[in-house]
């Protein structure tokens, strides 16, 4: 009955059908954020096409072993290896340690994946957490002859690797000859860290009081490279091979070339069977970045914008495609948001009046008829058509403005667009009246419950009618009931 689940894997070029390495259980790799500042709304885009992915490998039955770092070491102000540590970077700019806003910025980051319904990994590993790992890998790439050292760090060798940058489709031949950076005593523009060691111009106990974060090593005292991380900590919660790796387009031609090379070196293979890749968010012709022009969910939070309504907005456009963002966009977005919710509040009351002559019985709890709509069998085969090709969410987001112009029963309109949900994560059952619902109608709300509670039946009948005239729907929830105005 469901439609092949067909993604885009990024090394083959092509959308191809998924077959998970197990039967029912994906294994899936996410490149999290360096926790050095806020997450800007570009950043958390890709989370958003991440969070998707999950919603729609779920909704084909499918398990998830979802592993996610955190980046709280490591990673330079350039690919290139050279710069400042963003973390010590990040530390100054704070007035605080390392450790300290590395804590900070993680449990931000967090707190916005909640308040955008993003699910959270099943692992969160950090880098800091793992050195031990890191250098373990570290070494059996040397056994294997593919690093070598430098008086700055251990560099891998890609002269060693005929098939680096095959994912980014690299002309190493040309970044060879128009080479411009000074490389020092790198031996490839394409060469990269493995380990960097800390300050070599002082002594280790002047390098202890600059650098906050450093390690010692079969090499040196220092710290380890970016993409290391990811190869050790992917291979140690997943294993040397599994399902799908997922990250930013820009993590396409330097960081995940590296993931790939590593592991090339290490087991002879890639580690992951598909690579899927979010693209950049924009502002003009200019991408969001943390420097320069950003934009931050507390900042849409502080101008009264429901967070799902950036949400809606992404899901507007595909994840493979760079996005505009404008403040227009997002208050269209604001309002389509709004309009599905209290469509879909309406209904409830619409599907109560539809069955009002069938729900006489005082004999057993009265069940909502909304409760009993049927998911539309046309109209769920066109929305998964959509989200297991690639995971299409514009023509998903078309189906369900489908369903809401249609002929269907109020009832069978709200269960296909909560069906719907699941993977849009909305939550379009919510009421869009954030007025304070008044005592009385509290009172009465009360005394539907202990009527419920006593097996009264027809008395819990009446105060529901009475609530539905002053203008609220009652629906009885595991924990009680809830209440949602119409007016």
């Amino acid at each position: 009955m469901f439609p092949t689940l067909k993604l885009y894997d990024t090394y083959r070029r092509k959308i191809a059908k998924f077959t998970p390495i197990s039967n029912k259980m994906v294994t899936l790799y996410a490149c999290g954020p360096t926790v050095y500042d806020f997450a800007h709304l570009g950043n958390l885009r890709n989370y958003l096409f991440v969070d998707v992915l999950r919603r729609v490998l779920e909704l084909n039955g499918y398990r998830l072993k979802h592993v996610m770092n955190i980046t709280d070491v490591g990673h330079l102000t350039s690919d290139a290896d050279s710069g400042e540590d963003k973390m010590q970077k990040g530390a100054r700019k704070h007035g605080q340690s390392a450790w300290q806003i590395a804590k900070f910025f993680e449990a931000a980051f967090l707190e916005d994946l909640g308040k955008l319904s993003i699910m959270q990994p099943s692992s969160l590993c950090r880098a800091t957490e793992h050195i031990a790992e890191q250098i373990e890998y570290i070494e059996d790439l040397e056994r294997k002859g593919f690093t070598y050292q430098t008086l700055d760090g251990v560099y891998f060798d890609t002269q060693k690797l005929a098939s680096y940058g095959k994912i980014a489709k690299l002309d190493i031949a040309g970044l060879q000859g128009g080479k411009r950076v000074e490389l020092g005593e790198k031996r490839q523009i394409t060469d990269f860290a493995l380990w960097k060691f800390s300050e070599t111009d002082k002594s280790i106990a002047a390098a202890k009081q600059e650098r906050q974060m450093q390690w010692s090593s079969p090499w040196g005292i220092g710290f380890p490279g970016w993409h290391i991380e990811c190869s050790a900590m992917s291979e140690k919660y997943l294993g040397t091979k599994f399902d799908i790796h997922v990250g930013g387009e820009d993590h396409i031609p330097v960081h995940h070339a590296n993931e790939i090379a590593q592991s090339e070196g290490r087991h002879g293979h890639q580690p992951a069977n598909f690579w899927m890749h979010g693209y950049f968010l924009q502002m003009g012709k200019e991408k969001l970045s943390k420097s320069g022009k950003s934009l931050l969910l507390r900042d849409l939070l502080e101008q009264g914008y429901d967070p799902l309504a950036f949400r809606y907005l992404v899901l507007t456009g595909h994840y493979r495609s760079s996005m505009q963002f404008s403040m227009q966009a997002l208050q269209s977005a604001a309002i389509a948001l709004q309009r599905l919710r209290t469509m879909v509040a309406d209904w409830l009351v619409d599907a109560c009046h539809e069955s009002s002559d069938l729900q006489k019985s005082a004999d057993h709890a009265q069940v909502s008829a909304a409760d009993k709509g049927i998911i539309n069998l046309e109209y769920q085969l066109a929305f998964l058509n959509c989200v297991n090709n690639d995971l299409n969410m514009p023509q998903a987001l078309a189906i369900l403005w489908a369903v809401v112009k249609s002929k269907l029963s109020a009832a069978d309109k709200r269960a296909t667009v909560l069906y719907f949900d699941q993977v849009f994560a909305l939550s379009l059952h919510k009421s869009t009246n954030t007025i304070q619902i008044p005592s009385e109608i509290t009172a009465l709300a009360e005394q539907r419950l202990q009527a419920r509670l006593n097996r009264r039946w027809a008395k819990s009948d009446q105060i529901r009618e009475k609530l539905r005239q002053l203008g609220y729907v009652i629906t009885d929830t595991d924990s009680g009931y809830q209440l949602q105005t119409t007016l």
